[in-house]
C-alpha cells in the first residue's frame, strides 16, 4: 500500500509541478517575448517530464504486480492448507462416527415411545397433575 501512495505522490507531485510552471508563466508580468521564450523551454521540457512520470508509473506499477502476486500465492497456499485440513477433520469425524455405530445397535427402524419421551423430558418418577399424554 505504501508503494502507491508513494507513486501516487510522485505523480502528483511532477504533475503539479508543471501545471505549476505554466500558470506561473502566464500570470507572471513579463513581456510576451519573455513568456513565449520560457513557454518553449516548458514545452521542450515536457517530453522528459512525461517519461520520468512514465517510469515512474511502470516502476509502481510493477511493485504492485510483485505484490499482488505474492499475496495471491500467499492466498493460495493457505486456501490448500485448509481444504486438506478439512479433508482430514472430514475423514476422522467419519471414522469415529462408524466406530460409534458399530458399537451402538442401530434403532433407526423403532418408533419412540411417546411415555418414555415424556418420562425423559420430565425426569422419571415426576407426574404432572390433571395431564394425559395420550393423543385424542
Amino acid at each position: 500500500m505504501s508503494d502507491k501512495r508513494s507513486g501516487a505522490f510522485i505523480g502528483g507531485m511532477l504533475l503539479g509541478a508543471a501545471i505549476g510552471t505554466i500558470t506561473g508563466l502566464l500570470i507572471a508580468p513579463r513581456t510576451g517575448r519573455e513568456t513565449r521564450h520560457l513557454l518553449k523551454k516548458s514545452a521542450e521540457a515536457l517530453p522528459d517530464l512525461a517519461e520520468d512520470l512514465s517510469t515512474t508509473v511502470q516502476l509502481q506499477a510493477d511493485r504492485l504486480s510483485e505484490s499482488a502476486l505474492k499475496n495471491w500465492d500467499d492466498t493460495l497456499t493457505r486456501l490448500k492448507e485448509a481444504i486438506s485440513a478439512g479433508i482430514e477433520a472430514g475423514a476422522q469425524e467419519s471414522k469415529a462416527f462408524e466406530r460409534t455405530e458399530a458399537a451402538a445397535p442401530s434403532e433407526k427402524n423403532s418408533s419412540p415411545d411417546p411415555e418414555e419421551l415424556y418420562s425423559n423430558s420430565y425426569g422419571s418418577g415426576t407426574t404432572v397433575a390433571s395431564q394425559d399424554i395420550t393423543p385424542t
